[in-house]
């Protein structure tokens, strides 16, 4: 069973910082794309942005230029770095990680989601 706990999460004034943390454990054979997802009171659960194995990476729109997605592989583990945070940000934030859990397959995990709350 593999397993995603992200932290990092809180309350930041806006134009502030934060670092996410998801770290993936279980029985693990590798893993491919990791992504952070966010979800606001009343709307749906949107991309924020990911990452390949290789480390290609992708952003919504919205956080280019503010947000920086990264991973250590080495220890199976996904980075969001918020910066210049905005009011609008603020949701609750799930890690997501597709793995390989053996030669012949994958699952989709997430994890069980963080709070950021971006004060103005």
């Amino acid at each position: 069973q593999v397993q995603l706990v992200e932290s990092g999460g809180g309350l930041v004034q806006a134009g502030g910082s934060l670092r996410l943390s998801c770290a993936a454990s279980g029985r693990i054979f590798s893993i491919t794309t990791m992504g952070w997802y966010r979800q606001a009171t009343g709307k749906e659960r949107e991309l924020v942005a990911d990452i390949t194995s290789g480390g290609s990476t992708n952003y919504a729109d919205s956080v280019k230029g503010r947000f920086t997605i990264s991973r250590d592989n080495t220890n199976n583990t996904l980075f969001l770095q918020m910066n210049s945070v905005k009011p609008e940000d603020t949701a609750v934030y799930y890690c997501k990680a597709v793995v390989a859990v053996s030669i012949e397959g994958t699952v989709e995990v997430w994890g069980q989601g963080t709070l950021v709350t971006v004060s103005s």
